[in-house]
């Protein structure tokens, strides 16, 4: 690699939508911005999707990410809910796709475990092991850290991503 990889880590929600950017030059980190994409919760789900895909487009513009990481959905006993956050999480795959940028997909125990070392852990101890990895970091929120979390595994996982991803397309 000649020159550092820039990640962007997209945590999708239908009220807040985390994104963070950061920047892989070998095994180095560095953070470069962070926040919370905020939906007015009593906006019909059509009007909160176009304010995700909007917003998700300015802050590709504007940090020119070489790749994207997103996370799995969750899915929980609540089937509408879960459907819901599976188009909001279509968003945040689609607009950076729609950039060219390749997306990488990552379930949430994945990033827990590669950020903290435990699949299981809590909030706290991800905002907290953000801070440690990225000391420069400003996130806002748990959904900034998380996405900060995300494009911290994929810096961790790229290579292994990229080879699942040009096996796929020769399948």
């Amino acid at each position: 690699m000649d020159r550092a990889i820039r990640i962007i880590g997209i945590d999708p929600g239908l009220r807040r939508t985390g994104w963070g950017v950061v920047e892989s030059d070998g095994s180095r980190l560095s953070f470069v911005a962070a926040g919370t994409i905020r939906v007015a919760e009593a906006a019909p789900l059509a009007e909160r999707l176009c304010a995700i895909h909007d917003r998700l487009n300015e802050i590709i513009r504007s940090y020119a990410p070489d790749e994207a990481a997103v996370e799995a959905t969750f899915v929980n006993r609540d089937a509408a809910a879960t459907l819901k956050l599976g188009q909001a999480r279509g968003v945040a795959m689609l607009v950076p796709a729609l950039a060219g940028i390749q997306v990488a997909e990552y379930a949430p125990n994945a990033v827990k475990k590669a950020v903290v070392g435990a699949g299981h852990a809590q909030k706290q101890q991800i905002r907290l092991m953000v801070s440690v990895l990225l000391p420069r970091a400003s996130f806002d929120g748990d959904d900034s850290a998380d996405a900060l979390a995300i494009a911290i595994c994929h810096a961790h996982h790229r290579g292994g991503a990229a080879i699942r991803v040009a096996v796929a397309r020769t399948a």
